[in-house]
């Protein structure tokens, strides 16, 4: 199987985490697309983030709940576990009324979160996660078919930009869009091409986070459209395969919400003995989600992402993949650890889907830690 074999300096990778905390895991040689040395200035390298979801983003609180829910005691918790970034998803109907005003306290919360880190020692992805015109679970997202709806994504980014412009590069990354879903992949490379434009005149150093179309599968990457001789620019992927695993049960998914039978991992999802057990609709979802799956499968269909990101002479990030906290267990830590390991071993950046929640949390909404993630994101790989 393919990897990539440029090797990474990762004394400067690191050297962000050991000021932040002094129990940062021990790791070996990393390969990578770009050498860091190359852009000193520019938000590269990232390892290890963290998503803090359910904040600013996908979440009806204000006032108080909102200012309560994520404070700097949570930026120092992720640093101290070892995180070098956060990825924050935002919200256009948080940080903007339906006028386009922008909504002070939201942007208040987006600075504390951009101070606290810097204080910690970590960086930022800010991530313009879900539009009023464009939401990942859309059928037809007006963002691609009206040209107000456009217009209105790039004043967004203008106002950001305003906002964020004084903010070190290093410090700061822009992420366009959370999960493009386009029909087609020409539309979506549209809009990228405007806002990285928009972006460019504005702030023409600013590391930028770009993904392919349809929720950033690794399937899409040869359809995106890339800027050329751009250096800050990030490629970004997502990542939940298994879903009958990643999303096991989960209330949202079509294909997995009515499973409720056996899954296994690594190995093959439902087994032959265990598929003549089941009945129904049980039956039904775990016919048309089976197949086999470990490290070495997982990494291979994210070959094509890699594929992309060499050519283009760029760094790679999967910002988000994760498993559902109602799946088994030991299944559950297994993926995290080999999606972590092939991760490492091929010097991509991630971040875990996500901070706080209690389906998907390193912590629950309680404030009570899984520990049994934590630890799989704690200790050290044998890479």
């Amino acid at each position: 199987m393919k990897t990539f074999r440029i090797t990474l300096i990762i004394a400067g990778l690191f050297g962000i985490l050991s000021c932040a905390n002094s129990h940062t895991e021990q790791v070996g040689e990393t390969r990578s697309l770009v050498d860091p040395m190359e852009a000193p200035d520019s938000f590269s390298p990232i390892q290890k983030g963290i998503n803090i979801a359910h904040w600013l983003s996908q979440s009806s609180a204000r006032g108080e709940e909102r200012r309560n829910f994520f404070q700097q005691d949570d930026i120092n918790y992720i640093a101290n576990l070892g995180f070098d970034h956060i990825r924050l998803p935002v919200d256009e109907e948080q940080l903007w009324d339906v006028e386009g005003n922008k909504e002070t306290e939201a942007f208040e919360l987006l600075h504390n979160a951009i101070q606290w880190s810097r204080e910690a020692g970590l960086k930022v992805v800010v991530d313009l996660h879900i539009l009023r015109s464009h939401y990942f679970l859309d059928d037809a997202p007006p963002l691609f078919t009206e040209p107000e709806a456009l217009d209105m994504f790039l004043q967004n980014w203008r106002d950001l930009s305003d906002e964020l412009h004084s903010y070190p590069n290093d410090l700061v990354a822009y992420e366009l869009l959370n999960e493009a879903v386009a029909d087609d992949p020409e539309d979506w490379n549209h809009v990228v091409r405007n806002a990285v434009d928009v972006l460019r005149e504005l702030e023409p150093e600013r590391t930028i986070v770009i993904g392919s179309n349809h929720f950033k599968q690794v399937q899409t990457f040869p359809d995106l459209w890339i800027p050329e001789n751009d250096p800050n620019i990030i490629l970004s992927y997502h990542f939940y395969t298994p879903m009958l695993l990643t999303h096991y049960n989960a209330s949202w998914s079509t294909n997995t919400r009515d499973y409720t039978g056996p899954v296994s991992y690594p190995g093959q999802l439902v087994s032959e003995e265990e598929m003549g057990d089941l009945t129904g609709r049980n039956l039904e979802v775990a016919q048309s989600q089976n197949g086999y799956y470990n490290r070495a499968v997982l990494e291979e269909m994210m070959q094509v992402a890699f594929d992309v990101a060499t050519e283009a002479g760029l760094h790679l990030y999967c910002a988000e993949w994760g498993v559902i906290t109602e799946a088994p267990q030991e299944e559950r830590l297994r993926w995290y650890e080999d999606m972590r390991t092939i991760f490492e071993s091929n010097g991509i950046s991630y971040a875990n889907w996500n901070y706080k929640s209690d389906n998907f949390g390193l912590i629950r909404t309680d404030g009570t830690p899984d520990e049994g993630l934590i630890n799989t994101f704690t200790k050290e790989l044998d890479l």
